[in-house]
């Protein structure tokens, strides 16, 4: 049987009026892929990477990479799943910017009954990108209880989750955003200190409030804007992670540099990698629907567009409009 789904779509690279609504059609699951009718879709800064080319995709393109739904069919040998189940996924390929879909069954998680659609579009690959990097991305001196960390887009998607999570385990977050209204927001999940990059020299006051000592580690999407300061944040060996690129990609840097700077360590780190086994995707998974189902971690879905309204909510997104996790609704 063949249906049709409304998907999002690009021919070429560009911005937000590169994209398009067509009616493409959906088959049925082949082995190993199931066909998932979505309730709501996750809208990312990796969506926007995709669409301008600077993270290439064969041509034409669908874009998204994030969704809750139910499943409606399954194909042969997928055993994890069952026609009529409440669903949620970060995976590849991209294509969650639509109605229906059939896809890879690897990273699709079932979702408990706590929690909700919205919810699960808008928690999955932010909340598991919180779970690899206060879990596995830490520096080589350890993470312990009391300890300062570094987060910068502190109020976006990934930092109120992230910064409920590391209070839970006793860190010490210090968070930067691009206003007062966001910074108050990030104090208000989880933050011990939001700094507002637009006002203030984040260098300055991380070590002011690090009493000279700097922090651990530094959690970074933003990229070429806030690279040089977040080394220059980081204890002796401290780690910095980069994750994102919001600003811009990073520019080529000499590795010696990180010797005077405290022998520092450096690592750039996606979600696929972390995801690549369905066994590692269902282990943070359970760990994320943990902390979000006893209340540590609460998913903040501060807006929500329709599906045909995707060019605004990329223009939104870009123009640092968004707090917390943002959602497309078929």
């Amino acid at each position: 049987m063949t249906t049709t789904s409304r998907a999002v779509l690009i021919d070429v690279p560009g911005g937000p009026e590169a994209m398009r609504l067509a009616e493409v059609p959906v088959g049925e699951p082949g082995p190993g892929e199931v066909r998932i009718r979505h309730h709501a879709i996750g809208l990312n800064f990796i969506d926007v990477y995709h669409r301008t080319g600077l993270y290439p995709l064969p041509m034409p393109a669908r874009l998204g990479m994030e969704g809750a739904g139910v499943v409606e069919a399954v194909g042969q040998g997928v055993t994890h799943l069952q026609v009529g189940d409440r669903v949620a996924y970060a995976a590849q390929p991209p294509g969650s910017y639509c109605d229906v879909r059939v896809m890879p069954a690897m990273n699709v998680c079932r979702l408990p009954d706590a929690i909700g659609f919205e919810e699960g579009a808008a928690m999955m690959l932010k909340g598991l990108t919180a779970q690899y990097l206060l879990k596995h991305c830490r520096p080589v001196e350890g993470l312990q209880a009391g300890d300062w960390v570094l987060l910068h887009a502190a109020a976006g998607g990934v930092g109120l989750i992230a910064c409920q999570w590391a209070r839970s385990l006793g860190l010490r977050v210090i968070g930067t955003a691009g206003s007062d209204d966001k910074c108050r927001l990030a104090e208000a999940h989880g933050a011990e200190v939001c700094i507002n990059y637009r006002t203030h020299n984040f260098v300055e006051r991380v070590k002011a409030i690090t009493g000279g000592q700097g922090v651990k580690v530094v959690y970074d999407s933003v990229g070429k804007d806030t690279w040089e300061g977040s080394l220059d944040c980081l204890q002796p060996f401290g780690l910095m992670v980069s994750f994102g690129n919001a600003s811009g990609p990073v520019p080529p840097f000499a590795p010696g540099i990180l010797g005077p700077k405290g022998s520092l360590y450096v690592t750039r780190q996606t979600l696929f990698t972390h995801i690549r086994s369905r066994e590692r995707t269902q282990a943070m998974a359970d760990d994320l629907f943990s902390v979000v189902t006893s209340g540590q971690v609460r998913i903040h879905v501060a807006q929500r567009f329709a599906l045909a309204d995707v060019q605004a909510a990329h223009r939104a997104l870009e123009a640092r409009q968004t707090i917390g996790s943002t959602i497309l609704l078929p």
